[in-house]
């Protein structure tokens, strides 16, 4: 019974993850329809986390500040890399490379944290078939990005500034793993909401905030950033915190694989955009691969029992 009740409990954050995974791969739609509408990329991610985090310390009784300023510090580093730095880096690099080789190089996220658990923090034991089977999941995002027409122009800036962006989401996933012990993750994703925002403003000394209210009053833009906002960032930033807590870095940022093809589904039923035999192809090898890898122990260093078994 003990047994039974902990594989429900486990199956309770992998299907967490899939649910932020699928969020996550919407966002898109709603910042392509913010931008139309006006905002620029860093007023969209200043406005996302601003309602979050009034969202957040309206509805929780966490303590303000960490039990030390070696923790208050590791929170600022979250608020960079896993916000502002992150999305900065992410959407600046969409001004100078094609989107498609934003998408392939960040899909490259899961497969960097696994190299660099493996190899530098080694919070968790790795088998090497992850690695094939995290290949074989970035193949099937290739073949879902492109969705059939092969077209890819490399551009150093771009790309680099895209690589930057995938490290800041493999270090932020590796510092959750630091504090996640010892915090809960409502106050985690609070820190992350709020040091997001103070470390982003810097960014507007050189390009000015030029937000209205009859911008924000209009019923498309005010439902699109509650939904950036409260969905996407409140309650998914909590739920992945809590998902890596339980599963592990490498488990949970595995399913992040999953986000082309919640964006393919979107686009074919929202922009009316054609989903090819490739893509379908694609999609197969994306969910063998992170099944594949959901079935392999991976353990903290240390322990002789799978990571996700927390």
């Amino acid at each position: 019974m003990k047994g039974f009740a902990q594989t429900n409990s486990k199956a309770i954050y992998h299907i967490m993850a899939i649910a932020v995974a699928a969020i996550w791969g919407t966002t898109f739609i709603s910042s392509k329809i913010l931008i139309q509408e006006g905002l620029s990329p860093a007023e969209i991610m200043l406005l996302r986390f601003a309602v979050a985090y009034i969202g957040i310390a309206l509805f929780t009784r966490e303590k303000w500040w960490c039990d030390s300023w070696k923790d208050e510090l590791q929170m600022v580093a979250l608020g960079i890399s896993g916000g502002s730095l992150y999305f900065l880096l992410e959407n600046t690099a969409l001004v100078y490379t094609q989107a498609s080789n934003v998408a392939i190089i960040i899909a490259a996220t899961p497969l960097l944290t696994t190299l660099a658990i493996d190899l530098i923090s080694r919070q968790e034991r790795v088998k090497r078939s992850i690695y094939y089977y995290s290949i074989i999941s970035l193949l099937g995002v290739a073949l879902v990005v492109f969705n059939g027409k092969f077209i890819l122009k490399l551009n150093p800036i771009g790309d680099m500034l895209t690589l930057g962006a995938s490290l800041m989401w493999v270090i932020y996933s590796i510092i959750i793993l630091k504090v996640q012990d010892r915090y809960s993750s409502a106050m985690i994703s609070r820190k992350i909401f709020f040091y997001g925002v103070l470390t982003l403003l810097p960014y507007f000394a050189f390009e000015p905030i030029d937000i209205t209210w009859q911008l924000l009053c209009k019923p498309v833009v005010m439902g699109n950033l509650i939904f950036l906002g409260v969905l996407a960032s409140l309650v998914c930033y909590v739920a992945w915190n809590m998902v890596i807590g339980k599963l592990g870095a490498i488990n949970s940022t595995n399913y992040l694989y999953l986000n082309p093809i919640v964006a393919l589904i979107t686009s074919y039923i929202v922009l009316d955009e054609r989903i090819t035999v490739l893509a379908i192809i694609g999609t197969v090898m994306i969910l063998a691969g992170v099944a594949l890898s959901q079935r392999k122990e991976i353990g903290k260093k240390g322990q002789n029992e799978q990571i996700n078994s927390n």
